[in-house]
This record gives C-alpha cells, sequence and structure tokens, in this order.
C-alpha cells in the first residue's frame, strides 16, 4: 500500500529564468516556422548568456529553397520574446543582445524515416518513452505541489508587468513543500521563493513583504499556517538575474515542464520541437488520456506510458498504472486507449490539433494543468474522451 502521510516538494521557475527564456525563444521560433507551414520541421535549440544568444538546430520545409527567408525573421523573434519577457539590463536587454543564428536544413536521414511515403505510414520522429499523469488532488488533475509552485510565479509575472509591482523583475524560482493526510494534500510545511528585483537596498524581509500577498492570494484557504517555513530571498540581494547571470539552456526544466517529480518522466524536453517529434506530442497524448481516465472516474490516479521507435508509426507498447485507486483493471484500460485514439504520430497530431504555431504559450508555467484555449493551444487537456472511455472498458 502506498503511503497516505507525506510531505513532498515541487518547484517551479518562472519565464525570466534563463533556461524558460531559452524555451520561450525555441517554441516562438517553432511557431513562426508553422504559421508559415504546418507540417514545417523544427528542431531548434536556444543558448543563452551575458550579451548573447545562440540559436541552432535543423528545420525542414517542403520548399527548402524558402528557408533562407524564413532565417531572416529570427532575429526579431528573439528580441521579442526578449522584450515580452522584460529584460532590458545593461547586460541582457532585446535591443542590444548578439544574436547568433546557426539553423539548417534538417538531415535527410531523419527525414527518411519519419517522412510518409506510399508504402509506408509517418514513423515517429525518434525512439523513446514518453509518460502522462493525472490525479484528483486539483481541479485541473494536477499534483497539487507543482500546479501551486507555477501558479505563484504566474501572478507574480502579472503584478510585475501590470505596474503593480514595479520592482519585481523578471527571474525568479519557487518551491512548495506540501504536506499529505491520507493521501490528500491538505498545508504548505514551506514557501521557498526567490525572485530578482531591483534595488540592491531591498532586503529580503523586503522582497516578502511584496510577494506574500500573492502567495496567500493563490494557495488554497487554509493552507499557510503559523507553522509554515518562508525562505524568501534566502540569499539576500538578487538583482543580477537572467542569462546575465546564470547561463540558459532549452530543455533543462523538464520536470518542470510536467509534474514536479510526481510522477515518471522519459526524459525527452518539449520546447523547439514540431509536433512529429514523440518526445513533445506523445508526452501531450498521454497526459490527455491519463487525464480522461481520472475525469471518467476509473482511478483517481493514473500514469500512462507510451513507447516508440524511429520510423515506425504505431506504438511498441500501452501501459497503464492506476495505483490502486480505481476499479478498473488497468489492462482493460490500455486496451480501451487503443481503441478511442489513433496513438500514431499522424493519429495524435489530428486528434489534438498539434499543426499550429500554439507552443510559445506553453514555455513556461507548465504544459499541462492549463485550460484548453479557443485557438487550439493545450487541447490535450480537454476530457471529450470520458465517454469513449467508458464504453470501451
Amino acid at each position: 500500500m502506498s503511503r497516505q502521510n507525506y510531505i513532498f516538494t515541487s518547484e517551479s521557475v518562472s519565464e525570466g529564468h534563463p533556461d524558460k527564456v531559452c524555451d520561450r525563444i525555441s517554441d516562438a521560433i517553432l511557431d513562426a516556422f508553422l504559421s508559415e507551414e504546418p507540417e514545417a520541421r523544427v528542431a531548434c535549440e536556444t543558448f543563452a548568456t551575458t550579451n548573447r544568444v545562440v540559436i541552432g538546430g535543423e528545420v525542414g520545409l517542403s520548399d527548402q529553397d524558402k528557408l533562407s527567408d524564413y532565417m531572416g525573421r529570427v532575429d526579431g523573434i528573439v528580441r521579442d520574446c526578449i522584450k515580452d519577457i522584460g529584460y532590458e539590463q545593461d547586460k541582457f536587454h532585446h535591443e542590444t543582445v548578439e544574436i547568433t543564428n546557426l539553423l539548417h536544413e534538417q538531415s535527410a536521414h531523419i527525414a527518411q524515416g519519419v517522412d510518409a511515403r506510399e508504402d509506408k505510414d509517418e514513423g515517429a520522429g525518434d525512439q523513446g518513452i514518453m509518460f502522462g499523469y493525472a490525479t484528483t488532488e486539483t481541479p485541473e488533475l494536477m499534483p497539487a505541489p507543482i500546479h501551486y509552485a507555477h501558479k505563484i510565479l504566474k501572478r507574480l509575472a502579472e503584478v510585475r508587468k501590470d505596474g503593480s509591482e514595479p520592482t519585481l523583475r523578471p527571474d525568479a524560482k519557487s518551491q512548495l513543500s506540501v504536506r499529505y493526510e491520507n493521501g490528500k494534500p491538505v498545508g504548505v510545511t514551506s514557501i521557498v521563493l526567490s525572485t530578482q528585483h531591483a534595488h540592491e537596498s531591498q532586503t529580503s524581509a523586503d522582497i516578502r513583504a511584496i510577494v506574500e500577498p500573492y502567495i496567500r492570494e493563490v494557495l488554497p484557504e487554509g493552507w499557510i499556517s503559523a507553522d509554515t517555513e518562508w525562505w524568501v530571498n534566502p540569499t539576500g540581494t538578487f538583482v543580477i538575474g537572467g542569462p546575465d547571470g546564470d547561463a540558459g539552456l532549452t530543455g533543462r526544466k523538464i520536470i518542470v515542464d510536467t509534474y514536479g517529480g510526481a510522477a515518471p518522466h522519459g526524459g525527452g524536453a518539449f520546447s523547439g520541437k514540431d509536433p512529429t517529434k514523440v518526445d513533445r506530442s506523445a508526452a501531450y497524448a498521454a497526459r490527455y488520456l491519463a487525464k480522461n481516465v481520472v475525469a471518467a472516474g476509473l482511478a483517481e490516479r493514473c500514469t500512462i506510458q507510451l513507447s516508440y521507435a524511429i520510423g515506425v508509426a504505431k506504438p511498441l507498447s500501452i501501459y497503464a498504472d492506476t495505483f490502486g485507486t480505481g476499479d478498473v483493471d488497468p489492462a482493460k484500460i490500455e486496451a480501451a486507449i487503443a481503441q478511442v485514439m489513433d496513438l500514431t504520430p499522424r493519429g495524435i497530431r489530428s486528434h489534438l490539433g498539434l499543426n499550429r504555431p500554439i507552443y510559445a504559450r506553453t514555455s513556461a508555467y507548465g504544459h499541462f494543468g492549463r485550460a484548453p484555449e479557443a485557438d487550439g493551444g493545450f487541447s490535450w487537456e480537454r476530457t471529450d474522451l470520458v465517454d469513449a472511455l467508458k464504453a470501451a472498458i
């Protein structure tokens, strides 16, 4: 039997964290190419440091002669991302940062394994394992620690950008230790918040006075008690932040992006990858399936694993684990999943509408637990498979 009383901790990082700056740029470039061609192939990596951003990776278009035209847009995309995040520091400013674009044509050897032919379905863009997870801990069916760690930083970004808190700056991290009783989250034992700020004269106490009301606003009523430990800017001054304070790289926050460590992870990052890459699309599909299993009342917790081989269309395996929280045999859930959704790369993209420019918005505050949007953003958060799953079981 799993433990029922324990403390579990998850962290989040803001859109101004160096790694998240890179995720945002990579996904914005992906969106730009998908806006021009829904079947564009993009594998874009970004590196950021003091006064410099470097873009690398490969891009495929149906007309590769047009590639140089699209490349010319990259500089403006990078600067727009940095400006929107809010960086106007002396050593990392959207107007003055030096940008190196090393994107190049997609490898023909990769393309031959992925592209559809008359005698073969489109294959997966790589081998690998992908996990999805859902739990009844929050209305969004997400683990509570990561969900509320995201919400804290998202709220602080809102008040920074709307001018309510003009001394906050973009780079920030949060961490919540959540206490569980009888398997349910009931309170917070510690809150860690480190945020970049404007003035060296501001103390940790000053910053706590700014952020505490917003943290209390976001967390469920009663979760903060007199025993809750607060660690706000515990090292003191945090004026130099972002890529000037620490280098950033696309894809280094995969646990922040998913379930905060509450569920397994296959190891593949998301940002900068078009949806033929199953690292991204199949992880979205696995979350979609797990969420629908829980929303259907088949379990209180559910993990779904999918596995793929490069150039092979169908998943090699489907695995479900409900941790003893449901009355349905997980093997029946696995069989039902195969019936209700085409899990080939093209089937996933079609079902979830992934060939659209919907990815820059995913690059901070989590890829999961967000509301589905009218233009197709976060389509993997829908619960429209509930009836089909129940019927299949």
